[in-house]
């Protein structure tokens, strides 16, 4: 195989293809602070665009620590890559050094965290909870929370829900405000379904791994309850974020707009309907991967422009 070059070989490192999900996590949460900012201010969006590309950079970072330890842990070695996991293969295939990889990891990190610090001095302390736990999620996903059956739930919570209730508190907090005033009810709830997808994004992507993963000492869902005990958490995330998306209008918490939201259904009801029959069988299941993807990044970008549109 031709060696690729240098810019080609990051970006796939990095796996820049799935950073757009940081994107329209941050667009979620500005979309709300544009909603709720009082009379005569505006959304600074110098600070909009600062916060995408921390999140971004975030991102890039436990990807980067993510295949590091993969890579030393020797589950590389072991792992059948597809379209939608498995890593990159940049470091197994010796076209990218690990101190490199480290590197890279630990200075997305620190400019993520340089981020943090300014909106947790500019906007409110509680950025800074935030932002280490964030910190916590990405170096020790790995060696720590992936052996504890907690990779998805942290990943869910970091790269979901905080990341759009932290935009909303960057953009629209003082210093001086109660924590009690910081966060409306539709901020919160509005949060939480791009949580679970992003766990259940996650979670499906394990599937293929899991042997792999096993050899390599992880202990997270897929491993511990078995292709079809996984299947049916999947399915029952996939039930919980529509349902929510469902209740959240007609409790009054937010707007109809918001089931701009469920046009994807069809897309994820592929992927669940192969996810149950087809959950031992890899070759099959790599369609549901795919559907399962679309599903997470549409439903995201439709919910921010559910609440953009109510702005209108």
């Amino acid at each position: 195989m031709q060696h690729p070059n240098k810019l080609v070989i990051w970006l796939n490192q990095i796996r820049a293809n799935f950073l757009v999900l940081a994107v329209l996590l941050v667009l979620i949460g500005v979309a709300l602070a544009y909603k709720y900012l009082p009379e005569n201010h505006s959304i600074n969006w110098v600070d909009s665009l600062l916060i995408i590309f921390g999140t971004v950079m975030a991102h890039a970072s436990v990807n980067l620590f993510n295949e590091y330890s993969d890579h030393l842990s020797g589950i590389d070695q072991h792992t059948k890559r597809t379209p939608f996991s498995g890593g990159s293969g940049m470091m197994k295939s010796g076209w990218i050094e690990p101190s490199s990889v480290l590197i890279a990891a630990i200075s997305t990190l620190l400019i993520a965290g340089s981020i943090g610090i300014y909106f947790g001095i500019t906007a409110h302390w509680t950025l800074f909870a935030i932002m280490l736990t964030g910190a916590f999620s990405i170096v020790f996903y790995t060696p720590l929370l992936t052996k504890l059956m907690l990779g998805e739930l942290f990943s869910g919570l970091t790269l979901g829900t905080l990341v759009v209730l932290g935009t909303f508190i960057s953009l629209t907090a003082t210093p001086g405000q109660p924590i009690n005033t910081l966060l409306p009810l539709e901020a919160i709830m509005v949060s939480i379904p791009p949580g679970i997808l992003t766990a259940l994004l996650l979670l499906l992507n394990q599937f293929p791994d899991s042997e792999a993963d096993r050899l390599g000492g992880r202990k997270h869902l897929v491993i511990t309850l078995g292709y079809k005990g996984a299947a049916y958490i999947y399915t029952a995330g996939v039930i919980a974020t529509f349902v929510l998306i469902l209740v959240l209008p007609l409790a009054g918490i937010s707007s109809y707009w918001l089931y701009l939201g469920l046009l994807p259904l069809p897309v994820i009801f592929t992927a669940t309907a192969k996810t149950l029959k087809f959950y031992n069988n890899m070759e099959k299941l790599i369609p549901a991967l795919g559907a399962n993807i679309v599903t997470v990044l549409l439903t995201d970008a439709l919910l921010a422009l559910a609440i953009f549109i109510t702005l209108i």
